[in-house]
């Protein structure tokens, strides 16, 4: 395998990772929702939750480009790399993560693995009891625009590497 220096990060990249399609150049009206939609459905939610969410779906989903992005962001907002590290097995980590949060991650993975059949009462219900209805409303569309996200990156297959926090997906 080929590889070169990204600057940026000091990593070693593979060089035949190479994006197939870029889908803001080639449909600017649907990336432009999609910023749009990714803004207004965090909107009112804990900056640090949200990238929690967003790196777990990433997770699950084998996202590359969004898992450097956002857990870039997470460190930013003033996630611990402790969190970071352990947020792959939260329900043994339980000290590490408030029940608000582990509420969340729960109902992220019944979310984003439909797979599995519908989303369980109880996973919806443990979310209830955390998150005030528009709260609740805000994370549910806020997965739900995070796996739109992973899905349009893992199948373009975006590269990742150079992203810095304060810039757009």
């Amino acid at each position: 395998m080929t590889t070169t220096e990204n600057t940026t990060e000091n990593t070693r990249v593979p060089q035949e990772h190479k994006a197939r399609l870029n889908i803001a150049g080639r449909i600017p009206e649907v990336y432009k929702a999609m910023v749009s939609l990714d803004a207004a459905s965090s909107k009112g939610l804990d900056p640090v939750l949200v990238e929690l969410v967003k790196v777990r779906a990433s997770q699950i989903n084998h996202c590359a480009f969004c898992l450097d992005m956002h857990t870039k962001d997470a460190r930013h907002a003033g996630e611990t790399e402790a969190r970071l590290y352990l947020l792959n097995a939260w329900e043994e980590a339980a000290g590490y993560y408030t029940e608000k949060e582990r509420a969340a991650l729960a109902l992220t993975e019944a979310i984003t693995v439909l797979t599995d059949g519908f989303v369980p009462d109880e996973v919806y219900e443990r979310a209830a009891a955390h998150f005030e209805e528009q709260e609740l409303a805000q994370l549910i569309a806020m997965i739900i625009t995070i796996n739109a996200w992973n899905r349009f990156a893992v199948t373009t297959r975006a590269v990742p590497g150079a992203y810095q926090p304060g810039q757009h997906a």
